[in-house]
């Protein structure tokens, strides 16, 4: 019998991320109100993590610009090799674990005229104990190595701040309330069986869903993938295309929309195989397999495709792992 101890783990993770994202969005408030505070206060807000973290914050960077904040999400162990100069500023501090090294470190650094918040899992880690202010998820610690329910409740995390800079989060809201089909991605694993190396790709908020699931299905299936910002796919990457590759494309409602068609042309004409996960609304690109979501855009959009995406990695590593799936080879769960 195929033993696969890791992936139970992560199925039930995932059964309880829906109600712990809603849970961590309806109770952080107060910490979400300090954060806003200062964030407007200041201007400026900057988020670190490492991992899978980076690239949520990757997803949300664009949504925090668009309420007029110079925000910017950079790699800790980057700012470790090259700080950003002492100005005043807000940090939030990104870590399910709240103890990865180089979160250790950056906290480590006297924090100047910046404002160091946090958002975790833990409510007792280093990450917690060092900051202004905190934002713990509902539900402890995640058990799986595989991520699944910390991105769901980050995504969440970052919504509570967001609306208490003003912007609502109704679909954010819906997108955690709804349950996510695993049949709903038969058509798109179906289309993506044979590929050898997977290219995510997005725009907007949508390149950091790109990012992250690229490094979900990398961990995940043992596969080669790279996640590209949309506009960066078409500067030279669209050189290597050729049959043999899936190609994952990601349409929001959002100022995203209007690109996508274009961005699957190529890859298509190029016998690549393309899967476009589609929040848009809009009828369904001409050649290419659709994996249709509920109308939405920004953070409501990235949570409605990161949690469909959790059941084609799953999809894609059956195919690729015989055994052990979910279970690190060479990796650890906290990164010291």
């Amino acid at each position: 019998m195929t033993h696969h101890p890791g992936l139970d783990l992560m199925l039930d993770e995932m059964r309880r991320q829906g109600p712990d994202a809603i849970a961590t969005i309806e109770r952080a408030g107060p910490g979400a109100a300090r954060i806003a505070e200062s964030a407007r206060r200041t201007g400026r807000l900057v988020l670190y993590a490492m991992g899978g973290s980076h690239h949520v914050n990757r997803i949300v960077e664009p949504l925090y610009r668009d309420l007029g904040l110079d925000a910017r999400a950079l790699n800790a162990s980057e700012a470790l090799l090259s700080p950003l100069p002492d100005t005043p500023r807000t940090a939030l501090v990104v870590s399910q674990s709240g103890e990865s090294g180089e979160i250790r470190d950056i906290l480590s650094i006297p924090a100047g005229r910046e404002e160091r918040f946090g958002l975790t899992l833990e409510p007792e880690s280093t990450l917690a104990r060092s900051v202004r202010g905190v934002i713990v998820a509902a539900g402890g610690t995640e058990r799986a190595f595989a991520a699944s329910r910390s991105i769901a409740l980050t995504l969440a995390m970052h919504g509570a701040v967001l609306e208490a800079l003003g912007a609502p989060q109704p679909e954010l809201r819906a997108a955690l309330a709804h349950t996510s089909d695993p049949a709903a991605i038969a058509a798109a694993d179906a289309a993506l069986a044979g590929s050898h190396v997977y290219v995510f790709a997005g725009r907007h908020a949508m390149a950091g869903v790109a990012e992250s699931a690229a490094l979900s299905m990398m961990e995940l299936a043992r596969v080669p993938t790279i996640g590209f910002e949309g506009g960066q796919f078409r500067h030279g990457p669209f050189e290597m295309l050729r049959p043999g590759l899936g190609i994952l494309l990601f349409r929001s409602a959002g100022p995203d929309a209007l690109s996508v068609a274009a961005l699957a042309r190529a890859p298509a004409e190029a016998g690549c195989r393309v899967v476009v996960f589609d929040a848009s609304g809009a009828e369904a690109i001409p050649g290419v397999v659709t994996v249709a979501l509920r109308q939405a855009r920004g953070l409501g959009a990235a949570a409605a495709m990161i949690l469909a995406l959790q059941h084609l990695n799953i999809a894609v590593a059956r195919r690729t792992v015989p055994e052990g799936i979910g279970t690190p080879q060479r990796t650890t769960k906290v990164t010291a």
